[in-house]
């Protein structure tokens, strides 16, 4: 555990704009966090679900998945076919064998381009609305930012909770 204060209190963050400071602190914050609680946890125990809950890999999967679906709509664009298909394949191990590290190591990837992004974000148009999903509803940018924050400390409390008591589980 660190001894350092959390992220947010920490002071600002160079170059990244004030009105964004706190979205930037909250990812930093579940990325330390995140990373501490995946040390040495087994790849085997990626895809158990424990008491009805998705599994650790799902949630690494899709913290990474929505913070890319959610800044590519603040960016205005629609989602790739490859995020279509990184989106349906969440939660599901699949062909590949992934290792818990493998998971962690693109998620911190996610964040370091969620943050250049909020760092290179004119903050003029955090009002403006963009569509998101299928159905176009409407958001704006600051709205994604704040629920790309708040979304991945949710799935990361998720996460904590389902890693913590998995190996109490028979």
């Amino acid at each position: 555990m660190s001894n350092l204060p959390e992220v947010w209190l920490r002071g600002p963050l160079p170059g990244m704009p004030a009105l964004l400071q706190p979205v930037a602190h909250a990812l930093l914050q579940a990325r330390e966090e995140l990373n501490e609680l995946m040390t040495g946890f087994p790849d085997d125990k990626l895809w158990d679900n424990v008491a009805g809950m998705a599994s650790p890999g799902f949630h690494l999967q899709h913290l990474t998945g929505v913070l890319d679906r959610l800044f590519t709509y603040a960016q205005n664009q629609p989602l790739t076919e490859a995020q279509l298909l990184y989106l349906a394949a969440e939660g599901k191990p699949g062909n590949k064998t992934y290792t818990s590290g493998e998971l962690v190591e693109a998620f911190n990837t996610q964040v370091d381009k969620a943050l250049a992004q909020l760092s290179r974000t004119d903050v003029a148009t955090l009002t403006d609305f963009r569509p998101v999903g299928r159905g176009k509803l409407p958001s704006t940018v600051i709205g994604l930012y704040t629920h790309s924050a708040e979304h991945t400390m949710r799935h990361f409390g998720q996460l904590l909770v389902t890693v913590r008591i998995g190996p109490l589980t028979p």
